[in-house]
């Protein structure tokens, strides 16, 4: 059942998502060449939790981090660890917080150092692709409309689309109705409607679409080991127009202060 929301409930979405922006943003701060995945989730911990919010990754299905992170062919899910980051190394960052009784989610793909001419068109496609699937999203179009738009675009440009992994409805759970695939047919699946609430986030990989779950039961990566990037935002389905519930403008501006980060998409 899809639970749409009121106008009261989007504006605390909008907070909640607005903070999780804003822990990656912090996350941008200090992300370099030597530092290791762990501290960076305990970083974003301590500042979700000192914006009296709790992460809502943590312990989510036994999840044990309160963010992902996942490294060059880890599309999604990848457990913070003792992993160093290197030079070179695609990082994506994917953060929720519950705050207010709802729950916000949002990711991000950052690229350390040197990238390669085809990791440069990966980050600028999935970004880029993110934006065609929110252009999609409004009321009277349909889910089918959002995963075609996303499709359409990658594969033009010869990247694929991720299958098993899809975007989601969000409020008071993490995960709610309906569904949000990356690819899709136009003219298909659930009619959008003022009061919805979904994130898009499309997953997309270098290689081939085919992906493997590892042994943690969490981290998914590619089968054929090529680098995947993600992306992610909530939007809100009005009436008249859709509104993004958050941004990544503060994420961009540290990533333009930081030395260390590849500014691809505005570099």
């Amino acid at each position: 059942m899809i639970l749409l929301k009121t106008d009261e409930e989007i504006e605390i979405l909008k907070e909640c998502n607005n903070l999780v922006t804003k822990t990656i943003a912090e996350i941008a701060k200090i992300l370099r060449p030597g530092i290791t995945t762990d501290e960076l989730d305990r970083y974003a911990e301590n500042f979700i939790r000192s914006n009296g919010a709790i992460p809502s990754f943590l312990n989510y299905k036994g999840y044990p981090k309160s963010i992902c992170t996942s490294i060059n062919d880890q599309v999604v899910h990848g457990i913070p660890s003792d992993y160093v980051i290197k030079d070179g190394d695609v990082v994506s960052i994917d953060c929720g917080v519950y705050y207010k009784g709802y729950h916000g989610d949002s990711a991000y793909t950052f690229v350390i150092g040197s990238a390669s001419e085809e990791v440069k068109k990966l980050i600028k496609v999935t970004y880029e692709s993110l934006f065609k699937g929110i252009e999609a999203a409004k009321a009277g179009n349909r889910i089918g409309d959002i995963g075609f738009a996303i499709q359409s675009y990658c594969e033009t440009h010869g990247l694929s689309v991720v299958r098993e992994m899809v975007g989601h409805g969000i409020g008071k759970n993490l995960h709610e109705a309906p569904e949000v695939p990356n690819y899709g047919k136009r003219g298909t699946g659930v009619k959008l409607r003022a009061g919805m609430v979904f994130c898009i986030e499309p997953m997309i990989n270098l290689g081939k679409k085919e992906i493997v779950i590892e042994k943690d039961g969490w981290t998914v990566r590619t089968l054929d080991r090529k680098p995947s990037a993600h992306f992610e935002l909530p939007v809100a389905i009005k009436e008249k127009n859709t509104e993004i519930l958050t941004n990544f403008a503060e994420i961009e501006k540290n990533i333009n202060e930081n030395k260390y980060i590849n500014n691809i998409l505005n570099g």
